[in-house]
């Protein structure tokens, strides 16, 4: 087969895929064989759930499309409308059930205490996460570039930061989370919805002064962990200030 170059030109954020001296978020390749635009955008260091539209000279394609000749692809993340092809976007716009890899718990704690349903197990394998991210329909939340490249991942996203804080805005930004957030109504152990619970029947698992000066309770539907408004609540609540002050600015 006649050898052929594909030049990639990249929108929005994807240029943080890209070496950081790429002039313009625009790259070249030269190929030998066909090749579909799926593996020609990962071989360049984009997972795909990061992209939302591709124009393969000018037409709207999708991952399964084999390029055979010189080409220009153009490349668009979610949330950078492209306003002849709003119905081409590739990436779902209402997801809200996550599953996060092991290396991100500070992550998963505030998204759950948030209200946000993310699964989570910090040793579950990478085989784990894309089957249940692909039988779940979750999207998968990670820094392993590799791992969001594996065909069956359908959703997902690679955060840019290692600060939790910063993750968390990067999330619920990218996910468009702002009005379903139900701070306090998640376990941040199991994920499990909590729910009100009288004092009695929980009275067991208290510490004594607990029993003595508090008396609203929910319980984990899950896992039966306890909640109430003790110092560690001032702590949560602390922290959902500093999301919400980042997140509105």
């Amino acid at each position: 087969m006649k050898p052929f170059t594909v030049r990639l030109h990249v929108y929005g954020d994807l240029d943080f895929f890209l070496p950081s001296k790429t002039p313009g978020g625009k790259v070249e390749r030269h190929l030998n064989e066909k090749t579909s635009v799926k593996d020609v955008i990962e071989s360049f260091g984009i997972p795909h759930p990061e992209v939302d539209l591709i124009l393969v000279d000018g037409n709207a394609v999708d991952f399964g499309y084999t390029v055979t000749a010189d080409a220009k692809i153009e490349l668009y993340p979610p949330g950078i409308q492209s306003s002849s092809f709003t119905d081409k976007r590739l990436q779902a716009t209402a997801i809200t059930e996550f599953i996060a890899d092991g290396h991100l718990g500070k992550l998963v704690r505030d998204l759950r205490l948030l209200g946000i349903d993310v699964a989570y197990d910090a040793a579950a394998e990478d085989r784990q996460l894309v089957e249940i991210a692909s039988r779940n329909n979750r999207a998968l939340l990670t820094r392993d570039r590799r791992l969001l490249m594996h065909a069956a991942v359908q959703h997902g996203y690679y955060l840019r930061s290692q600060n939790p804080l910063e993750q968390t805005i990067e999330v619920l930004r990218r996910f468009d989370l702002g009005a379903i957030l139900s701070p306090f109504s998640r376990c941040l152990r199991c994920n499990a919805l909590l729910e009100p619970t009288e004092k009695e029947k929980v009275i067991g698992q208290l510490e004594p002064l607990t029993k003595i000066y508090y008396s609203k309770f929910r319980r984990c539907t899950g896992c039966g962990q306890v909640y109430w408004s003790g110092s560690h609540f001032t702590k949560l609540q602390k922290r959902l200030e500093q999301i919400r002050a980042n997140f509105g600015g």
